[in-house]
């Protein structure tokens, strides 16, 4: 069975905006950004011109600038997709500048922009483009979603998560964590946070992360955390260590309640 995410009605409502903003569409690894994109161009009408920048070496400038030339050429109206738009050097200011050339015209290209880094796409958004686009968050996969297209029950789906990528190896669970690991955390985390943020310790920052992972669904404090990393640090790395994870969508974070908002991220859950 074929899910189409909620995203995807979404850009078509959107798309028939007289005046229409850049579309981005950004979330964790391997939940059907990509997937619902498509879905999406063999439902509408007209020209577009779908390219992914995807590829060990990145991408210069120009690349941009040859796909959106390209995509006028089809049609001064047609819609541009640009997918793994990360990889492309200085991607934010290419699109700022191409975008903003048109204004006033009454033809005008279309743009969707989508990758598998969040924390890259998120930096150029709001260093760049602020103003200039709307944002899709698209999250993992929903259990009734999962169930729908794979027939996960809620235990299953509460052990395996929303990953439908990892659903075909529940039952070979070396397979699993090997996948979950190689192809998810290692990617987001070496990839999309080390290569981007400012990580004082990478072993420390490591280290937060798996004891995150053993502490799930589960109330602890920043000290105790801290308490029991091997490495040197305090509340305030390990606060900013969290919240460079839960951007990156590979956790959550649930405060404790308190109508006084300066009580409710404090060190001591009650």
């Amino acid at each position: 069975m074929e899910i189409e995410r909620e995203f995807v009605q979404a850009i078509h409502r959107r798309q028939k905006r007289a005046l229409p903003l850049i579309e981005v569409v950004i979330g964790p690894r391997q939940v059907g950004k990509t997937t619902g994109i498509r879905q999406f161009l063999n439902q509408i009408q007209g020209e577009h011109y779908y390219v992914s920048a995807d590829g060990d070496i990145l991408k210069p400038p120009s690349w941009i600038t040859d796909q959106w030339i390209a995509a006028q050429q089809k049609s001064p109206r047609s819609l541009l997709v640009i997918d793994e738009v990360q990889k492309v050097e200085n991607w934010a200011e290419t699109i700022k500048k191409l975008w903003d050339s048109q204004q006033g015209r009454k033809d005008r290209l279309r743009l969707i922009l989508l990758g598998s880094s969040s924390l890259q796409l998120q930096q150029g958004l709001s260093e760049s483009l602020a103003g200039r686009f709307f944002l899709h968050k698209v999250f993992h996969w929903t259990y009734e979603e999962s169930r729908n297209a794979y027939g996960l029950d809620l235990d299953q789906f509460l052990r395996f998560g929303g990953y439908p990528g990892s659903y075909s190896m529940i039952s070979r669970k070396v397979d699993w964590l090997s996948y979950m690991r190689h192809s998810i955390v290692d990617a987001v985390v070496g990839k999309d946070i080390l290569s981007l943020a400012r990580v004082k310790s990478p072993s420390l920052f490591k280290q937060c992360f798996e004891l995150a992972c053993s502490y799930g669904a589960q109330e602890i404090s920043y000290t105790k955390l801290l308490g029991q990393l091997q490495d040197r640090g305090n509340t305030e790395l390990v606060k900013h260590y969290l919240e460079l994870f839960e951007h990156a969508f590979l956790i959550k974070q649930l405060f404790k309640f308190s109508l006084k908002k300066t009580l409710v991220k404090s060190s001591s859950p009650k």
